[in-house]
């Protein structure tokens, strides 16, 4: 084998494993945050939901050990979750269950047991590997991790092909998107990493809290990671989590549905691009 031919399978085997040996989906897509309250749990029902929309199988799990929250915002009642998976008594096919309204599956996790937040190292890698493996059957799924940078966070992480880091204009989600960027960084998943500014009051609004953390990676970390989108402040957002129903269902014409539906986009895209090129 020559040496072009064997640095091109390397880069392959390294899109598949992760630099680390960490198997990663080529389809899977994590959303996390450095703290909580920003939108995320949010951002991914509705980002699922935009890409269901789009004509694309989608599967929505919730990585949110312990304080899992999808089927609450959705009004759901799971009579199987991950809890099950992880206790060994099913595999993760048999706690699919199909969100008719948004067109896209679901796997709900369990709230308020910390067990699942201290899980062994075998037990997570167990579900990252299952995770991985159901994803095969998807256009694309989405991880709503749990908010911080403990190590379940970042294990979760690592099997994602792309991290989208929701942050918000408050110094301390700003100060704790850096400290998820630079732990990243550590672990050699820096390169994965995208931002989006969620409940920004203005395009250019955005674009100041984007930069003031972009700052702060180039100054100290030497990185740059990029804006893969906005989300406008949107007064709808909140009525639609009131009443459990997605924005895009409730309210599909608001700005802030309209933001994440451009972002929907610009995923598809990039995956389209990743599997171009693993072919290549």
């Amino acid at each position: 084998m020559s040496d072009a031919s064997a640095k091109k399978k390397l880069s392959k085997d390294i899109n598949k494993t992760g630099q680390h040996g960490f198997r990663r989906g080529v389809n899977v897509i994590a959303v996390a945050s450095g703290k909580g309250g920003v939108g995320k749990t949010w951002f991914s029902i509705t980002l699922s939901h935009a890409l269901a929309k789009a004509g694309k199988k989608v599967l929505l799990f919730d990585g949110d050990l312990g304080l899992a929250n999808i089927d609450v915002q959705l009004g759901l009642m799971p009579k199987r979750d991950l809890n099950d998976v992880i206790r060994g008594r099913l595999s993760i096919d048999k706690v699919i269950q199909p969100y008719k309204e948004g067109g896209f599956d679901i796997v709900a996790g369990r709230s308020g047991q910390a067990s699942l937040s201290a899980l062994p190292s075998q037990r997570l890698t167990m579900l990252r590997d299952q995770l991985v493996d159901i994803a095969t059957e998807y256009d694309v799924v989405i991880l709503d991790l749990g908010a911080g940078v403990d190590r379940t966070v970042r294990m979760l992480s690592a099997s994602a092909i792309r991290t989208l880091l929701v942050t918000t204009d408050e110094p301390t989600s700003l100060t704790d998107a850096y400290a998820f960027i630079k732990l990243g960084s550590a672990a050699g998943m820096s390169k994965n990493v995208g931002v989006i500014v969620n409940q920004a009051t203005s395009t250019t609004e955005g674009e100041k809290t984007y930069k003031t953390l972009l700052k702060a990676c180039e100054n100290f970390l030497r990185l740059k990671p990029p804006l893969i989108g906005m989300v406008r402040y949107d007064k709808k957002v909140k009525a639609t989590i009131r009443h459990q129903s997605p924005i895009l269902t409730r309210s599909p014409n608001s700005d802030a549905a309209e933001d994440v539906e451009s972002i929907a986009k610009i995923i598809i895209r990039d995956l389209a691009e990743r599997k171009k090129a693993a072919r290549a």
